[in-house]
């Protein structure tokens, strides 16, 4: 099995998936990174890595009981802290940017921050190649981390592009992990901000779309997320409300959609010949209810 995935809906769902019968890779955004306080930061690749490793912080992502006198100290010295970086969590980050500046492939660097975090799954970025989401607002066209985490996702967004993108080549194994998996599931990330920044690096949706089964997750509950603007910018890109703008974010590359009980009712709208709708309690944030979950799941993949 192969997953795609964002942050932390991502690193969730890839919790309830790493089961002994499981053969799970995770494929993760990369359009998120960064450069910040001097260090390369890899959001999504973390925080699917150290929910994996049953590290994660409360609110999801960072690591559990952290401390914060890095970003203390740079705060009394004058710096922007918005993005902040526990104390252990930044050493992550200065592992990752020293290996990157002995040129060494980020796939590689990441599969030993997981090894170290006895992670089992592999986790595998998207592309080794620099792509950078960018978000187009009213007042023009900032990088992610800006509109995400100094603006606080507040801004109107009317279009994305990912810088990079057109050249860049999938990280190895990720194409193999595609086409050799008995099904591909997309998370239930936010679908223009997470999943696009990966199906826009070369070879990767041509390999979901040869794929068999192609099972998402919704990230909607009663038509908006849980956290984060995921509804907000689908409807500011034109996609339709609801679930069924869920089907349309991902054009045609759907097999199954999996939505939350509360919305049973869209199953009636969206399903058909090609599509088969699924119906369940999509809330797993619970690491007992997130086993339950992948229990289900992989029972409704077998099918």
């Amino acid at each position: 099995m192969t997953m795609l995935s964002g942050g932390v809906g991502g690193a969730r769902l890839a919790r309830a998936l790493d089961r002994d019968d499981v053969d799970l890779t995770v494929v993760v955004n990369v359009g998120d990174d960064a450069l910040t306080h001097g260090v390369y930061v890899s959001p999504d690749l973390d925080t699917v890595v150290y929910t994996l490793a049953g590290a994660e912080g409360p609110r999801g992502w960072g690591l559990a009981d952290d401390s914060t006198r890095v970003m203390d100290t740079l705060a009394w010295l004058g710096a922007d802290t918005t993005f902040a970086i526990g104390d252990r969590d930044l050493a992550t980050n200065l592992y990752r940017t020293a290996g990157l500046a002995d040129d060494r492939p980020l796939s590689a660097i990441t599969a030993e921050i997981a090894s170290a975090y006895e992670v089992r799954p592999r986790v595998l970025p998207a592309t080794d190649d620099p792509v950078r989401t960018r978000v187009h607002l009213d007042d023009g066209v900032v990088d992610f981390q800006e509109y995400f985490v100094r603006r606080r996702h507040a801004d109107t967004v009317h279009d994305l592009s990912f810088d990079g993108a057109t050249t860049s080549r999938p990280a190895p194994g990720v194409l193999e992990a595609i086409t050799g998996a008995d099904v591909v599931v997309i998370a239930p990330s936010n679908p223009p901000l997470s999943i696009w920044p990966i199906l826009a690096v070369p070879g990767i949706t041509d390999a979901v779309t040869g794929a068999e089964r192609v099972i998402a997750v919704s990230p909607l509950f009663g038509g908006v997320a849980l956290k984060g603007p995921a509804h907000d910018v689908m409807a500011s890109l034109g996609l339709p409300p609801g679930n069924e703008g869920v089907v349309a974010a991902y054009d045609g590359l759907l097999s199954d959609l999996v939505v939350d009980a509360g919305d049973a009712a869209d199953r009636n709208a969206i399903a058909g010949p090609e599509l088969r709708v699924h119906v369940t309690d999509t809330r797993f944030a619970d690491p007992e209810r997130a086993a339950t979950f992948g229990s289900w799941l992989c029972t409704v993949a077998s099918n």
